[in-house]
């Protein structure tokens, strides 16, 4: 009996030591977790801090556009962060006043500020702004812009598409349609843009737009303008087949091609210079817009010119102002080196004065 006894006793003194050694355990943990060095604390969470900076940076300084080599921009190169458009715009002009400077390209870069100057630049007095018309840029979602402004119509998708290019009804006066005081008034105190493009890329929308697809509106683009280039400048006379680019870039680089240009009249406006439509060295612009960085530019001339909170510029498609260097590339491949030189020669102050490179395949 004493010996069940005492060994009764040994087992509660052995729990109640397993007992205290639990309790102490318990009161360990809790005294590590509630004084846990502050310290360690922070340098545990400093990267979730740094992480959180980062996400910020990343949305408020937004990459530079990586275009596939195909489709990479001919222009000086310019990031899409509009905190820098100011910088880029004045580099442009830069660059102008530069070439308007250069006398060995003085033929090229200026001409006289005719009629025919006037006629492309349309005016909103309301705002005081000049636009230049540089037809296969864009122009026509800039004239829906100034139609707007003027009053004409409320609101850019009430215009209805017949009535952009009709002057009796879309209530855009020219330039050319003032006194000549007036004319100087407006230049010397007006907000003035237009804008550029890749020349030899809008010499090939020119050639879709007006020979190939060919609006039933615009018959004598194919029955009249076409055949007289054709007579010209087809070296097989014997083929019937229509307008051909080849036949199209020997007309645009003939020295002697004015003669064709006064029989073509005013139609001629979509493939002639921007030095003969806009007088660059001539009239003092505020901005020029590049259609290749459009999305960044078109916003910045709306605030430049002080209009922003009036109309906002139109949805532009993706894609659709990125230079297409494999399409200029396919479109010159069957050309003889001699025509695009020709070419290239007619078209140099275009590309000198607005920062577009010299084609690569000139270059080989």
């Amino acid at each position: 009996w004493l010996t069940s006894d005492n060994m009764h006793h040994q087992w509660l003194l052995l729990a109640a030591c397993f007992w205290v050694i639990f309790m102490f355990m318990v009161a360990s943990k809790f005294i590590t977790l509630t004084f846990k060095d502050p310290d360690g604390y922070g340098a545990k969470q400093e990267p979730l801090i740094l992480t959180a900076v980062t996400k910020v940076e990343e949305v408020h300084v937004p990459e530079e556009k990586h275009w596939p080599e195909e489709f990479q921009p001919t222009g000086k190169p310019f990031s899409g962060n509009l905190i820098r458009q100011p910088l880029v715009h004045m580099e442009r002009l830069e660059l102008l006043r530069n070439v308007c400077r250069d006398t060995a390209l003085r033929d090229l870069s200026h001409t006289t500020v005719s009629k025919f100057v006037l006629d492309r630049i349309f005016v909103c007095d309301k705002h005081k702004i000049l636009f230049c018309q540089t037809p296969k840029v864009g122009n026509t979602q800039w004239k829906k812009v100034l139609i707007v402004l003027n009053g004409a119509f409320s609101s850019i998708e009430e215009i209805p598409e017949n009535i952009v290019h009709d002057h009796e009804k879309n209530g855009l006066p020219r330039l050319s349609s003032f006194s000549d005081s007036e004319i100087k008034k407006r230049l010397n105190l007006y907000f003035k843009f237009f804008i550029v493009r890749d020349p030899f890329e809008r010499l090939i929308s020119a050639f879709k737009d007006k020979f190939v697809h060919n609006p039933r509106f615009e018959p004598w683009y194919r029955h009249e303008i076409a055949p007289g280039i054709i007579r010209k400048y087809r070296k097989n006379r014997t083929e019937t087949k229509g307008l051909q680019f080849e036949d199209f870039v020997r007309y645009l680089g003939d020295p002697n091609h004015r003669w064709l240009d006064l029989q073509f009249g005013d139609h001629i406006i979509h493939w002639v210079t921007y030095v003969e439509l806009c007088a660059p060295c001539e009239i003092t612009y505020s901005v020029i817009g590049h259609h290749e960085t459009l999305e960044d530019d078109a916003p910045y001339i709306l605030k430049a010119a002080g209009i922003d909170h009036l109309v906002s510029y139109p949805t532009i498609p993706p894609g659709i102002t990125v230079y297409n260097r494999t399409k200029v590339e396919r479109y010159f491949s069957g050309i003889s080196k001699r025509d695009i030189r020709r070419l290239y020669a007619r078209f140099e102050g275009d590309f000198k004065l607005f920062g577009y490179r010299e084609p690569d395949f000139l270059l080989n």
